[in-house]
């Protein structure tokens, strides 16, 4: 029972992220991919998106940091650092396991409580969730026109556009939403079984509750919105790696940034495969071609996963070097 439950946390997301990658790449010549990364690629771009990627998860540190303090855990931000930092790797293993990792590193390292940090994260996930829902409507609501003006120029309906969709696309998007919200479920599930005696619950409340009485609510929101920027120009940056993203422009990264968001609720290592899926189908409908856009997701994606993974070793090192409050 026990290999079964740990195929399906690890070997399921592998196995789809794989499936999917195959499927997207399997017409792809090599020589293309090689090209692209030592001739058509800017890497001064791509470095330059890099310290964003870094600053995002710092600042989702900070704010977290910033939580804690009315509940009475004054953990030191570098060890929030870490635990962001080893949260992130941590999900490239096991996808949606890096919440709880960064909760047990302080409360290791800081010997802060254990629930009252899951009453926070679960707190920033529901403010994060705002937050993008909120950026997806006035996104797509900008972009309606350029949707129109699409549709009016090429001469193809909604209709004939999805008519485009193949059948293993249809079942590839079936697929990731199914496991989405199946992700949902098995992870509010876990947060009820969490909350079953009185002093855990208490505990989860005040970490829900503590953003409430956050010392500065301006600078929280600050926080928040710069984590989200960050993400962003992360991911923004790299439209101009490629001749044939960088003319764009910043609302096109905006939708492609939105849908990759959300795609990424796909329980698979990074999103991957998930992520590659809907970013390649927003750029081919700003006219991408179909070679070229999974090339520049495939080279993105790849790098920004290494950035992860680099992060998290890094923390991994520094966490091994210092000594443990509960030891």
């Amino acid at each position: 029972m026990q290999r079964v439950r740990k195929f399906l946390k690890i070997g399921v997301p592998l196995v789809l992220a794989a499936g999917i990658l195959w499927w997207m790449y399997r017409g792809i010549r090599w020589e293309e991919l090689v090209d692209a990364l030592s001739q058509k690629m800017s890497w001064t771009w791509m470095l330059l998106s890099l310290p964003f990627g870094i600053l995002a998860q710092v600042l989702r540190a900070v704010r977290w940091r910033q939580v804690l303090a009315p509940a009475g855990e004054k953990p030191r931000l570098s060890t929030c650092v870490h635990a962001v930092f080893l949260s992130y790797a941590s999900s490239l293993v096991v996808p949606r396991v890096g919440e709880v990792l960064r909760c047990g590193v302080l409360k290791r390292y800081e010997g802060t409580n254990f629930t009252c940090l899951v009453g926070t994260v679960v707190t920033e996930r529901i403010i994060d969730t705002l937050l993008i829902l909120v950026l997806s409507l006035l996104t797509f609501l900008t972009q309606i026109p350029v949707f129109l003006d699409f549709f009016q120029q090429t001469g193809v309906s909604m209709g004939g556009l999805l008519g485009q969709f193949s059948l293993a696309g249809w079942i590839v998007t079936a697929v990731c939403g199914l496991l989405a919200l199946v992700c949902i479920v098995l992870v509010s599930r876990r947060f009820r079984i969490l909350s079953r005696t009185t002093s855990v619950l208490s505990d989860l409340k005040n970490g829900l509750l503590s953003v409430r009485e956050v010392e500065n609510p301006l600078l929280f929101i600050v926080y928040s919105v710069g984590i989200w920027v960050s993400y962003f120009l992360h991911f923004y940056l790299t439209f101009f790696c490629f001749d044939f993203t960088a003319g764009l422009g910043l609302l096109a990264a905006l939708v492609a940034f939105v849908v990759g968001t959300f795609a990424v609720l796909v329980p698979t290592p990074n999103g991957a495969g998930s992520w590659h899926f809907a970013v390649k189908t927003v750029l081919v409908l700003y006219g991408v071609g179909q070679t070229d856009a999974a090339l520049f997701v495939l080279i993105v994606h790849t790098l920004q996963t290494l950035l992860v993974a680099l992060l998290g070793v890094w923390s991994s090192v520094a966490l091994a070097l210092r000594k443990s409050r509960t030891s």
